[in-house]
């Protein structure tokens, strides 16, 4: 990431947040914009595939608080496009070239206003908030890259939570060369960069930014004799398979974010974040509604009618009995608590029992007969009688 981005990205307006929002609100303004514009959930939209790499960006930076203090610091100094004289000056703009101070031009300056920082120029400034100074400054860590992959539960083991292993390929230090890059573990300084890895431009006006050297790609390293394994980068891919923890209550599509767990960094850099998209299975006979789990249970027509205690299965755990009121009607729910779903602080939600009258198809002559005595007791009454009532008054 170059000083330009720093000067002119605002990121805070990329994730919508404000510049003195906590750390919290960054990460939820993050999460909830990361959801909605995930490649995996607009397949083939370049713009939200854009706009997703655009919010990324904004997280890494405002997410980490080094990052965020060193941008905060960029953006108080360079905010409103050059430095405004001090109570002293005579107003306006200073008349000098940006390009001297950051490039460590003549102590004194146009105006003498490089005296002011005792003749080091602002390039000694910027060199050290940003970690990116002149000739001479030493090759600076490089995250590892985040890695993205796909796991697929059961149902159960989704509501429990559960160890599963997954295989991942990664870029990593070469251990053909040990990360050098170089047969013989000698690579030379980059003589375009002098080592630094970075290289100035101008960009108008005297202002000078930094960007990746394209000769040596940013390792500030160039191999005298290439690796055959890495072509002399020093990063092949690595392929590894490590046991990650799910937690208990992840729903479908859920996206988790282990931190520490993607590639490997380089120059000892920290490793990326390992992005981790649930799948659950459905079950046969339990569904779920946040924390709840829902299941249907079949209840005769003399159980709706009389009511009487059912027996329910659980997930899992061993069958809870509920008190079937008299006159239960048909798709009425009853609530078991704290037999759904594991929530975040280790509570359990509840199971929505949802009832259902079974209609028997096949009845022998004493079932029917019953019936039959039953029609004949409630001739005189019609449950539609209301229906027709309402229709009639629409």
């Amino acid at each position: 990431m170059s000083t330009k981005d720093f000067v002119e990205k605002d990121y805070y307006k990329v994730l919508g947040v404000p510049k003195d929002a906590t750390d919290a609100e960054v990460k939820k303004a993050y999460r909830k914009l990361a959801r909605e514009y995930h490649p995996d959930a607009n397949k083939g939209d370049a713009k939200a595939e854009e706009r997703f790499k655009e919010i990324s960006e904004a997280n890494d930076v405002l997410g980490d608080p080094k990052k965020r203090k060193e941008y905060d610091e960029a953006r108080a100094l360079f905010g409103n496009g050059g430095f405004r004289a001090g109570p002293g000056g005579a107003g306006g703009n200073f008349n000098f070239d940006l390009g001297d101070l950051f490039g460590g031009g003549a102590p004194g300056g146009q105006g003498g206003a490089g005296g002011g920082f005792g003749g080091g120029g602002l390039g000694d400034v910027f060199g050290g908030l940003f970690n990116r100074g002149g000739a001479g400054a030493r090759v600076q860590p490089k995250r590892g890259q985040d890695i993205e992959s796909e796991v697929t539960l059961s149902f159960t083991e989704a509501v429990d939570g559960a160890t599963v292993p997954l295989r991942m390929s990664s870029q990593a230090p070469c251990k053909a060369c040990s990360g050098t890059g170089d047969k013989n573990g000698t690579p030379r300084v980059c003589p375009t960069c002098v080592g630094t890895g970075q290289v100035s431009r101008g960009s108008g006006g005297g202002f000078s930014l930094t960007d990746p050297c394209v000769d040596c790609k940013g390792r500030g390293l160039i191999a005298q004799d290439p690796c055959d394994v890495c072509k002399g980068s020093g990063r092949a891919k690595s392929a590894r398979t490590m046991q990650v923890r799910i937690p208990a209550g992840v729903s479908d599509g859920q996206r988790i974010r282990l931190r520490g767990k993607g590639g490997a960094g380089e120059r000892g850099g920290p490793a990326g974040d390992l992005y981790v998209v649930v799948h659950v299975d459905a079950h046969p006979v339990f569904g779920r509604k946040g924390d709840n789990l829902t299941v249907t249970v079949p209840v005769t027509f003399p159980e709706a009618t009389l009511g009487g205690e059912v027996k329910v299965p659980t997930l899992g755990g061993p069958p809870v009995t509920l008190k079937l009121p008299a006159g239960t009607p048909n798709g009425r729910t009853m609530r078991a608590r704290g037999k759904g779903a594991v929530r975040k602080d280790g509570t359990r939600g509840d199971l929505l029992v949802t009832v259902e009258v079974a209609v028997p198809g096949d009845l022998d002559q004493e079932a029917r007969d019953a019936l039959e005595t039953y029609r004949k007791a409630t001739a005189d009454e019609d449950p539609r009688a209301e229906l027709f009532q309402a229709a009639k008054g629409a």
